[in-house]
This record gives structure tokens, sequence and C-alpha cells, in this order.
């Protein structure tokens, strides 16, 4: 709580806004606290001021970017545009353990329940080409899915 007004400062001068900046240091702070659980962290106040300064990095590509569609009249432009493919460093920290987490839910699940909820959320198949895959009826496929998802969410503590 110290570092706050420091941190926000910090934010504002390099993303210019000072209303955004306030939220990039609690969402930092949220990231900061996920990954340190349980865990001592030597430099707490270098990692967080790296937290800060990766957010406001990402928000003012974000903004760039979102300024580059908004602003080209010509889809050639907009097609040619993609995200950024690889996660920074914080994010793999941050989301390592849920990963874990969901793997292991989806493992205790039974299978025809494990292969319906993969099917649908990993590799995008309709309910229809789960049934169809499973020799099971589109409602029953929808169950299971429905199961399956309400399982890995309540491992993970309710994520979406």
């Amino acid at each position: 709580m110290r570092q706050r007004p420091a941190l926000v400062n910090y934010a504002s001068s390099i993303i210019g806004n000072r209303v955004l900046a306030e939220d990039l240091v609690q969402e930092a702070w949220l990231r900061f606290d996920e990954a340190s659980k349980g865990r001592f962290l030597e430099d707490a106040t270098g990692y967080l001021y790296r937290i800060v300064r990766n957010l406001a990095l990402d928000s003012k590509r974000r903004d760039a970017q979102e300024s580059r569609v908004t602003g080209a009249a010509d889809y050639e432009v907009i097609a040619n545009i993609s995200p950024a493919q690889t996660p920074d460093p914080e994010t793999i920290v941050l989301y390592k353990d849920d990963y874990a987490t969901l793997m292991q839910a989806l493992a205790e699940l039974p299978e025809r329940t494990r292969i319906a909820c993969e099917m649908h959320r990993f590799g995008g198949a309709k309910l229809r080409e789960i049934a169809e895959f499973l020799d099971i009826s589109v409602p029953l496929a929808h169950k299971l899915v429905a199961d399956g998802i309400d399982h890995c969410r309540e491992r993970l503590g309710g994520w979406p």
C-alpha cells in the first residue's frame, strides 16, 4: 500500500492516463498477490514494478493496435494485424497452477464427459458433432459438456 502512489505515477508516466494507471496498479496487485501466494519474494517491490510496467506496456500496445484497426480503411491492413503469439512471463506464472488444476480436473471426469468437454472447449466441436462421435443423443452431449465444465469450474474456484 505504501508503494501505491509511486506505482500509479510510474504507470501514468508510461501510458499517460492516470485513471487507467489506477486500474493497472490494481490489476498488478491482484497478479502479484496470486503469483506470490505462499512464497517469500526477496525483491517484492521490484517484482511489483515489473508487473506494472508490463501491464502498462501491454495496454499501450493494445491501444495502438486498436487505433490501427479502427483507423484502417483497408481490409488488408486489418487482416495483417495479429495478436501476440506468446504470453508474457507473468501470465505464464499466473496461470501455470490454474492449468495444472484444470488438467487434473479433466482427468477426474468420466471418459465420455472428458471427451465431450475437450471436444467442445478445446476443439470447438458443436454438440451435434460430439453426439455423432460418441454415438449419443444431442441432449446427452449437452449434459456431458455442461457437467464437465461445471466440474472444472468447481475445481478452479469458479473460473469462467
